[in-house]
């Protein structure tokens, strides 16, 4: 497994790649990685187009290509070569590892496949990388959903790794037909909440369920769960990324414990599309005091404000308000929000609009407009792995700011109060 130095990277990022270049362009010589700026996800994904790529540091000849979970019409494309890629499984094998795999258990994969999605390919060979003998199922989530429980049946299998919308489901058929019961759950790709946790229990009592691990196909390895960890806390991958909590408003370090900032990420294994802090797009904070410990530990708290999680999409702000855009004459837009919340073990997407018209906008036009577009939300309502898009006119007034600095917040995660 090849890593690098913070310093190798940024030298080969500000010699080989016309972005990194730019951005470090009054940077002469590397000094730490808290003395680089932060890199902006808009002008960042902006810069990654299939011609004339201002990210990369090489010609592209080996490797795989993934596309991002996100409804935006601008998709995000990573690029791994194939030595990137191989690093990449094995390091997140080991966490698998660390999670409790046992010998001669039964892993169903019910990850999603296809159309140059990761997860299915990506935990496949992190399963096979994890250096415990296991049997593995590669059955898919995306299949028929009566093959699913056929092969589960048939096979008795005890361990099921798949989103939670997926494993939800697999719950409420259990509750009146037969299905062997698991036990152990290994969710990803979404965060499982408190009302999902307690459904299972009451179906599989004696299940343990906790993470897979932590990972992004824009940003790769995030972070592990062990045994010990609670829902939504992940172990750094220490020897592989830098993680780092900044202060959302000042972009200075956090290394308190308790004390919650955006996440930030630098790779240490990638070179090809260097990853030099940037965001992941959580909001997160230390369990531990320690800052230089090993493996140490965070809890993830909701997404931030570059977009908003939608069980296994991303809804991003800016895509919403560019798709809104020709409406904002008309209807007198002055502002939108994206708030997020969870019942009835479902996401919900609400996009409070701001306008003084409140009572003549037709909504329907609205949310029409959105899922002609996006056409992939409208298709996870019909999938029933969340609820309806919800759209509302408010005044100004009731959008909520960040009592600090009077700023409008972007993207509202409820779902971290849960």
């Amino acid at each position: 497994m090849s890593t690098y130095k913070v310093e190798e990277l940024f030298y080969l990022a500000k010699r080989e790649s016309p972005f990194y270049r730019e951005l470090y362009k009054n940077i002469k010589h590397f000094t730490s990685l808290e003395n680089l700026p932060v890199i902006q996800s808009e002008s960042f994904w902006h810069a990654n187009t299939h011609e004339d790529n201002q990210i990369l540091t090489a010609p592209f000849i080996d490797g795989v290509v993934f596309k991002s979970g996100g409804t935006s019409g601008n998709p995000k494309f990573s690029y791994f070569t194939l030595q990137e890629w191989e690093t990449f499984t094995e390091v997140f094998g080991f966490g698998l590892r660390q999670g409790g795999l046992r010998c001669g258990d039964k892993i169903a994969n019910l990850f999603y496949a296809g159309d140059l999605y990761a997860s299915f390919l990506f935990i496949t060979k992190s399963i096979e990388k994890s250096q415990v003998p296991v049997i593995h199922f590669p059955i898919s989530g995306g299949i028929d959903f009566n093959y699913i429980v056929q092969s589960l049946n048939n096979f008795s299998i005890n361990v099921w790794a798949g989103v939670p919308t997926t494993i939800v489901k697999l719950v409420e058929y259990a509750e009146k037909n037969k299905l062997v019961a698991p036990e152990k759950i290994l969710f990803g790709g979404e965060s499982m909440y408190q009302d999902q946790f307690d459904y299972i229990k009451k179906i599989f009592p004696n299940v343990k369920i906790q993470s897979i691990g932590y990972a992004s196909v824009d940003g790769g390895l995030l972070g592990f769960a062990t045994e010990k960890c609670l829902p939504q806390e992940h172990c750094v991958f220490s020897d592989h990324t830098i993680m780092e909590i900044l202060d959302e408003d000042t972009l200075k370090p956090i290394q308190e414990p308790l004390v919650a900032g955006k996440l930030y990420l630098t790779n240490l294994t990638r070179k090809l599309m260097p990853m030099i802090r940037y965001p992941v797009g959580d909001k997160a904070y230390w369990l531990t005091s320690d800052s230089n410990e090993k493996y140490r530990r965070l809890k993830i708290l909701g997404r931030t404000e570059e977009g908003a999680r939608i069980g296994p999409a991303t809804v991003y702000y800016d895509d919403i308000s560019v798709l809104l855009a020709k409406y904002h004459h008309d209807f007198q837009i002055k502002g939108l929000q994206l708030v997020t919340s969870h019942f009835d073990n479902k996401d919900q997407l609400e996009i409070k609009i701001a306008s003084s018209l409140q009572e003549s906008i037709d909504t329907g036009v609205l949310k029409r407009e959105i899922e002609n577009e996006r056409g992939f939300l409208k298709s996870l309502v019909l999938e029933k792995q969340i609820h309806p898009l919800k759209i509302s006119i408010v005044d100004m007034r009731q959008l909520e700011i960040n009592t600090r600095t009077g700023k409008l917040k972007r993207v509202i995660d409820n779902r971290a109060k849960i």
